[in-house]
């Protein structure tokens, strides 16, 4: 073990809080940008500081770390690289050190904000993440909220950009089983995956998704039903494993007229009040313990206005509210007609 993780465990093991009540946040930049197919989201962690992620999530009686951004050594070349795979060996050594990182900060008791960074960055992420809740006995649901789907693999990919396969990595998916090299594969069950505001799926992306039974709340379904019925299903599902939950909210999910700043826009998105909706119920469940923030492109936003959203969201998710109320879980409802 290198003397940096000896230090860190030994912090870890001597501060690890009761994972029932979460009062610290460990904020990490993960600059990673190879995975998409336009260059700005390395901006994406320092937009977010600048839009005062630390300083509200500390209005809001967190203890905040922001351990920096993750610096990688140099790129590992070992081993053949799997077809239909851009930068796959960069994206590797991305992995592998976000991964340990990651498992780390979970160990810490802190609720780790991974601030992106395209989408790949996940796969080290939840990995890290999920490998921390196995050994301690509960199951890790995810939960995606994004416009597109994530799950392809090399053998069904049509770009080849790896920010679309990072929740078929988390699920198991074959074709990239060399990825994290000698570092424990922390997969979760295709049953613990959740699509939110799912509206662009490539043709055998959508086949496998359905071989797998994933579960999709795309957006006729929230137009149909409202995040509010979707939303509550899910954390339903995670509460009858006794499961905790990592989101992973890639900002196209918004619709481009609240969120411009993103490489990879698709129209009909959710609304900021969707949004922020998905967010305070996700707050009151109690059950979120590490979130991933991706796709901020600040070299395609306007004045910043996507940083800006991104972190109201991540307010309402750790519990800013305009007036004290009661969450649903102990609300009393009022009789119809009252």
């Amino acid at each position: 073990m290198s003397l940096l993780f000896h230090s860190l465990w030994e912090h870890c093991r001597m501060s690890e809080a009761d994972t029932s009540k979460p009062s610290r946040i460990a904020l990490l930049g993960v600059p990673i940008e190879i995975g998409a197919s336009q260059p700005g989201p390395l901006m994406g962690p320092d937009a977010l500081r600048t839009a005062g992620i630390a300083r509200l999530l500390e209005q809001l009686d967190f203890q905040v770390d922001d351990h920096g951004d993750l610096a990688i050594p140099a790129v590992v070349v070992d081993g053949p690289v799997p077809a239909n795979t851009k930068f796959y060996d960069e994206v590797k050594t991305w992995t592998r050190a976000l991964s340990e990182r990651a498992y780390w900060l979970a160990h810490s008791g802190a609720i780790p904000i991974f601030m992106g960074g395209d989408h790949s960055l996940s796969m080290g992420s939840i990995n890290g993440v999920a490998r921390y809740w196995q050994e301690k006995g509960r199951p890790l649901f995810a939960l995606w909220v994004d416009a597109h789907a994530d799950y392809n693999t090399p053998a069904t990919t049509i770009t080849g950009n790896m920010h679309g396969m990072s929740a078929a990595f988390l699920c198991g998916e074959p074709g990239l089983d060399d990825l994290l090299g000698g570092l424990p594969r922390a997969s979760i069950p295709s049953d613990q995956l959740d699509l939110i505001g799912t509206r662009s799926v490539d043709p055998l992306e959508r086949k496998l998704l359905r071989q797998r039974n994933v579960s999709i709340a795309d957006m006729r379904q929230i137009d149909e039903f409202g995040v509010a019925v979707l939303t509550r299903r899910v954390i339903e599902r995670v509460r009858a494993k006794n499961g905790v939950l990592h989101v992973s909210f890639d900002v196209d999910f918004l619709d481009p007229e609240v969120a411009p700043g993103v490489g990879t826009t698709v129209p009909g998105g959710a609304t900021y009040r969707e949004a922020h909706l998905i967010m305070e119920l996700l707050h009151d469940s109690g059950l979120v313990r590490s979130l991933d923030i991706v796709e901020l492109n600040p070299f395609l936003d306007e004045r910043g206005r996507t940083a800006r959203v991104a972190v109201e969201l991540i307010g309402s998710l750790f519990g800013l509210q305009i007036t004290d109320r009661q969450t649903p879980s102990n609300a009393v409802l009022p009789e119809m007609g009252e």
